[in-house]
């Protein structure tokens, strides 16, 4: 079963590098135009799961935008090496809001502080 799930990642290179060392498809993206194409060609592949760099992710909203409603492509936003800029945290909260209806990670950093 896990033997076919495979992970694409999408960015800078020095940031997904490591993903590659664990046998993710690494595809290197710094403009919108790399970006798309990225998503494109790891969407029609079959992966499941891609990860992308904030910094990817902000060049190209448009592209991110059209795998939201696709159910068989799960794009995730992950700090790139230069840290989060709080891209991934907010669609993480977008995404719990439209499941649940409600923000239950609300004031999340207030508690744990």
């Amino acid at each position: 079963m896990y033997d076919s799930l495979r992970i694409g990642v999408v960015g800078e290179e020095d940031a997904i590098l490591a993903f590659k060392a664990i046998g993710a498809v690494a595809v290197p993206a710094v403009t919108a135009e790399e970006v798309t194409a990225a998503l494109f060609q790891l969407s029609q592949d079959k992966v499941p799961v891609i990860f992308i760099t904030e910094q990817a992710a902000r060049i190209a909203p448009e592209a991110l935008a059209r795998y939201d409603l696709t159910p068989d492509v799960a794009v995730i936003p992950i700090p790139g090496i230069m840290g989060t800029d709080g891209l991934g945290e907010a669609r993480v909260r977008e995404n719990v809001i439209k499941a649940i209806g409600a923000d239950i990670l609300l004031n999340q950093e207030k508690k744990e502080g």
